[in-house]
Protein backbone atom coordinates (compact mmCIF):
# COMPACT_ATOMS: atom_id res chain seq x y z
CA UNK A 1 0.00 0.00 0.00
CA UNK A 2 2.60 2.55 -1.14
CA UNK A 3 0.32 5.59 -1.03
CA UNK A 4 -1.03 5.16 2.49
CA UNK A 5 -0.02 7.53 5.30
CA UNK A 6 1.26 5.61 8.29
CA UNK A 7 1.35 6.52 11.96
CA UNK A 8 3.68 4.16 13.80
CA UNK A 9 3.18 4.19 17.55
CA UNK A 10 5.98 2.67 19.64
CA UNK A 11 5.16 2.27 23.34
CA UNK A 12 8.84 2.09 24.21
CA UNK A 13 8.34 3.45 27.73
CA UNK A 14 6.34 0.34 28.66
CA UNK A 15 7.93 -2.48 26.67
CA UNK A 16 8.28 -5.37 26.93
CA UNK A 17 4.57 -6.21 27.11
CA UNK A 18 5.08 -9.96 27.25
CA UNK A 19 5.27 -10.40 31.02
CA UNK A 20 2.68 -7.79 31.98
CA UNK A 21 -0.69 -8.87 33.43
CA UNK A 22 -3.63 -9.01 30.99
CA UNK A 23 -5.44 -6.11 32.63
CA UNK A 24 -2.47 -3.83 31.90
CA UNK A 25 -2.29 -4.94 28.26
CA UNK A 26 -6.00 -4.22 27.92
CA UNK A 27 -5.65 -0.80 29.55
CA UNK A 28 -2.73 0.16 27.31
CA UNK A 29 -4.67 -0.73 24.17
CA UNK A 30 -7.74 1.19 25.32
CA UNK A 31 -5.45 4.19 25.71
CA UNK A 32 -3.50 3.85 22.46
CA UNK A 33 -6.35 3.04 20.06
CA UNK A 34 -8.46 6.18 20.75
CA UNK A 35 -5.26 8.24 20.61
CA UNK A 36 -4.56 6.95 17.07
CA UNK A 37 -8.18 7.45 16.00
CA UNK A 38 -7.98 11.10 17.11
CA UNK A 39 -4.95 11.45 14.84
CA UNK A 40 -7.01 10.23 11.88
CA UNK A 41 -6.36 6.47 11.73
CA UNK A 42 -8.94 4.72 9.53
CA UNK A 43 -7.61 1.23 10.30
CA UNK A 44 -5.28 0.01 13.03
CA UNK A 45 -2.97 -2.99 12.83
CA UNK A 46 -2.36 -4.26 16.34
CA UNK A 47 1.29 -4.96 15.56
CA UNK A 48 2.06 -6.74 18.81
CA UNK A 49 1.55 -10.44 19.41
CA UNK A 50 0.74 -9.95 23.09
CA UNK A 51 -1.83 -7.23 22.40
CA UNK A 52 -3.30 -9.30 19.57
CA UNK A 53 -3.74 -12.34 21.79
CA UNK A 54 -4.99 -10.61 24.94
CA UNK A 55 -6.59 -7.28 24.00
CA UNK A 56 -7.92 -7.85 20.48
CA UNK A 57 -10.68 -10.36 21.39
CA UNK A 58 -11.99 -7.91 24.01
CA UNK A 59 -11.73 -4.56 22.20
CA UNK A 60 -12.20 -5.48 18.53
CA UNK A 61 -15.79 -4.17 18.46
CA UNK A 62 -15.35 -1.21 20.79
CA UNK A 63 -14.08 1.33 18.24
CA UNK A 64 -15.34 2.93 15.00
CA UNK A 65 -12.39 1.69 12.91
CA UNK A 66 -11.31 -1.79 11.87
CA UNK A 67 -8.67 -3.47 13.99
CA UNK A 68 -6.41 -6.14 12.50
CA UNK A 69 -4.67 -8.60 14.80
CA UNK A 70 -1.76 -10.92 14.08
CA UNK A 71 -3.29 -14.14 15.39
CA UNK A 72 -5.78 -15.18 12.72
CA UNK A 73 -3.60 -14.14 9.75
CA UNK A 74 -0.62 -15.99 11.26
CA UNK A 75 -2.68 -19.09 12.02
CA UNK A 76 -4.10 -19.24 8.48
CA UNK A 77 -0.64 -18.91 6.96
CA UNK A 78 0.72 -21.69 9.19
CA UNK A 79 -2.15 -24.02 8.31
CA UNK A 80 -1.50 -23.42 4.61
CA UNK A 81 2.20 -24.18 5.06
CA UNK A 82 2.19 -27.22 7.32
CA UNK A 83 2.78 -30.59 5.68
CA UNK A 84 2.28 -32.91 8.65
CA UNK A 85 -0.07 -30.88 10.82
CA UNK A 86 2.54 -30.16 13.49
CA UNK A 87 2.94 -26.45 14.20
CA UNK A 88 5.19 -24.70 16.69
CA UNK A 89 4.60 -21.26 18.19
CA UNK A 90 7.26 -19.12 19.83
CA UNK A 91 6.03 -15.96 21.48
CA UNK A 92 6.00 -13.91 24.66
CA UNK A 93 4.76 -15.43 27.91
CA UNK A 94 1.58 -13.38 27.62
CA UNK A 95 0.75 -14.76 24.18
CA UNK A 96 1.63 -18.33 25.12
CA UNK A 97 -0.39 -18.19 28.35
CA UNK A 98 -3.42 -16.83 26.50
CA UNK A 99 -3.53 -19.89 24.24
CA UNK A 100 -4.62 -17.61 21.39
CA UNK A 101 -2.75 -19.39 18.61
CA UNK A 102 -3.75 -22.87 19.79
CA UNK A 103 -7.43 -21.90 20.00
CA UNK A 104 -7.40 -20.24 16.59
CA UNK A 105 -5.49 -23.04 14.86
CA UNK A 106 -7.73 -25.74 16.32
CA UNK A 107 -10.90 -23.79 15.56
CA UNK A 108 -9.94 -24.07 11.89
CA UNK A 109 -8.49 -27.60 12.02
CA UNK A 110 -9.12 -29.64 15.17
CA UNK A 111 -6.51 -32.24 14.17
CA UNK A 112 -3.58 -29.83 14.31
CA UNK A 113 -0.88 -30.55 16.90
CA UNK A 114 0.43 -27.30 18.41
CA UNK A 115 3.49 -26.82 20.61
CA UNK A 116 4.04 -23.38 22.15
CA UNK A 117 7.07 -21.96 23.88
CA UNK A 118 7.68 -18.59 25.57
CA UNK A 119 10.98 -16.91 24.71
CA UNK A 120 11.43 -14.13 27.30
CA UNK A 121 15.04 -13.36 26.32
CA UNK A 122 14.32 -12.49 22.69
CA UNK A 123 12.74 -9.03 23.07
CA UNK A 124 15.46 -7.64 25.40
CA UNK A 125 18.14 -8.92 23.02
CA UNK A 126 16.50 -7.32 19.98
CA UNK A 127 15.71 -4.06 21.79
CA UNK A 128 19.38 -3.99 22.75
CA UNK A 129 20.35 -4.29 19.09
CA UNK A 130 21.69 -7.86 19.41
CA UNK A 131 20.58 -9.77 16.32
CA UNK A 132 23.47 -12.22 15.86
CA UNK A 133 26.36 -13.69 17.81
CA UNK A 134 26.91 -16.47 20.31
CA UNK A 135 24.64 -15.00 23.01
CA UNK A 136 21.75 -14.78 20.56
CA UNK A 137 22.40 -18.28 19.25
CA UNK A 138 22.38 -19.73 22.78
CA UNK A 139 19.08 -18.01 23.57
CA UNK A 140 17.50 -19.22 20.32
CA UNK A 141 18.68 -22.79 20.85
CA UNK A 142 17.39 -22.83 24.43
CA UNK A 143 14.00 -21.56 23.33
CA UNK A 144 13.59 -23.76 20.26
CA UNK A 145 14.75 -27.09 21.71
CA UNK A 146 11.42 -28.02 23.41
CA UNK A 147 9.52 -27.13 20.23
CA UNK A 148 11.84 -28.93 17.82
CA UNK A 149 11.62 -32.17 19.82
CA UNK A 150 7.93 -32.28 18.87
CA UNK A 151 8.80 -32.81 15.20
CA UNK A 152 7.14 -29.63 13.98
CA UNK A 153 7.36 -28.68 10.30
CA UNK A 154 6.09 -25.09 10.65
CA UNK A 155 7.03 -22.42 13.19
CA UNK A 156 5.01 -19.27 13.87
CA UNK A 157 7.09 -16.29 14.98
CA UNK A 158 4.40 -15.10 17.37
CA UNK A 159 5.97 -11.79 18.37
CA UNK A 160 6.68 -9.01 15.90
CA UNK A 161 10.21 -8.68 17.27
CA UNK A 162 11.15 -12.26 16.42
CA UNK A 163 11.57 -11.99 12.62
CA UNK A 164 14.65 -9.87 13.34
CA UNK A 165 16.21 -13.11 14.63
CA UNK A 166 15.01 -15.13 11.64
CA UNK A 167 18.52 -15.78 10.33
CA UNK A 168 19.63 -17.41 13.59
CA UNK A 169 16.28 -19.16 14.05
CA UNK A 170 16.64 -20.72 10.58
CA UNK A 171 20.17 -21.88 11.39
CA UNK A 172 19.02 -23.56 14.62
CA UNK A 173 15.70 -24.93 13.32
CA UNK A 174 17.01 -26.25 10.02
CA UNK A 175 15.84 -25.76 6.42
CA UNK A 176 12.99 -28.28 6.65
CA UNK A 177 10.97 -26.04 8.99
CA UNK A 178 8.90 -23.25 7.45
CA UNK A 179 8.97 -19.96 9.38
CA UNK A 180 5.75 -17.95 9.46
CA UNK A 181 5.86 -14.20 10.02
CA UNK A 182 2.25 -13.11 10.72
CA UNK A 183 3.06 -9.48 9.92
CA UNK A 184 2.88 -9.86 6.14
CA UNK A 185 -0.41 -11.73 6.42
CA UNK A 186 -1.83 -8.99 8.67
CA UNK A 187 -0.88 -6.33 6.13
CA UNK A 188 -2.59 -8.33 3.38
CA UNK A 189 -5.73 -8.48 5.52
CA UNK A 190 -5.56 -4.73 6.14
CA UNK A 191 -5.26 -4.08 2.41
CA UNK A 192 -8.23 -6.36 1.67
CA UNK A 193 -10.37 -4.49 4.21
CA UNK A 194 -9.45 -1.08 2.79
CA UNK A 195 -10.25 -2.31 -0.73
CA UNK A 196 -13.53 -3.87 0.39
CA UNK A 197 -14.75 -0.62 1.91
CA UNK A 198 -13.21 1.55 -0.81
CA UNK A 199 -11.06 3.54 1.59
CA UNK A 200 -7.67 2.57 0.19
CA UNK A 201 -5.65 5.59 -0.94
CA UNK A 202 -5.14 5.56 -4.69
CA UNK A 203 -3.49 8.92 -5.32
CA UNK A 204 0.23 8.99 -5.99
CA UNK A 205 0.92 11.72 -3.44
CA UNK A 206 4.02 11.30 -1.32
CA UNK A 207 2.86 9.39 1.77
CA UNK A 208 3.51 10.70 5.26
CA UNK A 209 5.22 8.46 7.80
CA UNK A 210 4.91 9.63 11.39
CA UNK A 211 6.84 7.87 14.15
CA UNK A 212 5.59 8.37 17.70
CA UNK A 213 7.29 7.00 20.80
CA UNK A 214 6.53 7.10 24.51
CA UNK A 215 10.27 6.84 25.22
CA UNK A 216 13.22 8.97 24.19
CA UNK A 217 13.24 9.66 20.43
CA UNK A 218 16.98 9.22 19.76
CA UNK A 219 17.29 5.55 20.90
CA UNK A 220 14.07 4.76 19.01
CA UNK A 221 15.43 6.37 15.84
CA UNK A 222 18.74 4.52 16.09
CA UNK A 223 17.27 1.09 16.79
CA UNK A 224 14.36 1.61 14.39
CA UNK A 225 16.74 2.55 11.59
CA UNK A 226 18.78 -0.61 12.23
CA UNK A 227 15.77 -2.93 12.36
CA UNK A 228 13.81 -1.32 9.54
CA UNK A 229 16.75 -0.96 7.19
CA UNK A 230 15.75 2.59 6.30
CA UNK A 231 16.50 5.85 8.04
CA UNK A 232 14.08 7.13 10.65
CA UNK A 233 15.15 10.76 10.67
CA UNK A 234 12.63 11.99 13.20
CA UNK A 235 10.52 10.49 15.95
CA UNK A 236 8.15 12.48 18.14
CA UNK A 237 7.89 11.78 21.86
CA UNK A 238 4.37 11.64 23.27
CA UNK A 239 3.71 11.79 26.98
CA UNK A 240 1.77 9.33 29.08
CA UNK A 241 -1.10 9.26 29.81
CA UNK A 242 -2.04 9.78 26.18
CA UNK A 243 -4.50 12.55 25.30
Amino acid sequence: MPHEDVIYFADTARVPYGNRPPEEILAFNREIIPFLIKRGAKLIIMACGTSSSIAYPVVKDEFPVYLVSLIEPGARAALSATRRGRIGVIATAGTVNSGAYEKTLRSINSDIIVTSQACPLFVPLIEGGHLEGEEVRRAVKECLTPVLTQKIDTLILGCTHYPHLAKVIREVAGPEITLIDPAGEAVAEAKALLKKFKTIKQTADQPNYTYLTTGQPRPFQELGTKLLGKTIAKAIMVNLPLK
